[in-house]
């Protein structure tokens, strides 16, 4: 059984709470089409002077998965800054695996390579909020076989 309070102490918090303003601040952009629009067009005018690529031309599918995905995430974001909690963590950590493997994806199908920013930041917040509930695990596990005899489950 993993302790959730070891995990409750301010520094972690803090993590929870930072990566949700950075959510906060990389997404709001992503909620609405009008927002996604001027978005869209900063990353790919950026993206382009760079040489790091530019975005594809906007359509509404894009749009709209844009929105839904810039939605869903402030929710998430607002809900960490208000009442962060260790789980918000775990599950944050979990969401950003995914976010990373799926960014990961895009890139090696021919992503523009700005996105490699953003995929070290998320792998980054991820690794921050995992590894703490990684080691309380292993602890708790140490802890549970700690009185038992050697070769085996106290017979």
């Amino acid at each position: 059984m993993i302790r959730p309070f070891a995990l409750s102490q301010p520094a972690y918090l803090r993590v929870v709470r930072t990566s949700a303003w950075y959510d906060l601040v990389v997404t709001a952009g992503f909620a609405t089409p009008w927002t996604y629009a001027l978005v869209h067009d900063a990353l790919s005018t950026l993206g382009d002077a760079l040489g790091l690529g530019a975005l594809p031309a906007l359509n509404p599918i894009e749009i709209l998965y844009a929105n839904l995905m810039g939605s869903v995430v402030v929710v998430w974001a607002l809900l960490r800054i208000i009442n962060p909690l260790p789980v918000h963590g775990l599950y944050d950590g979990l969401a950003r695996t995914l976010f990373s493997a799926w960014q990961a994806y895009a890139l090696g199908h021919g992503a523009p390579r700005w996105l490699w920013l953003f995929l070290v930041a998320e792998t980054a917040f991820g690794v921050v909020q995992l590894v703490p509930w990684w080691r309380a695990r292993r602890t708790d596990l140490m802890d549970s076989t700690a009185g038992r005899p050697l070769g085996g489950a106290g017979r």
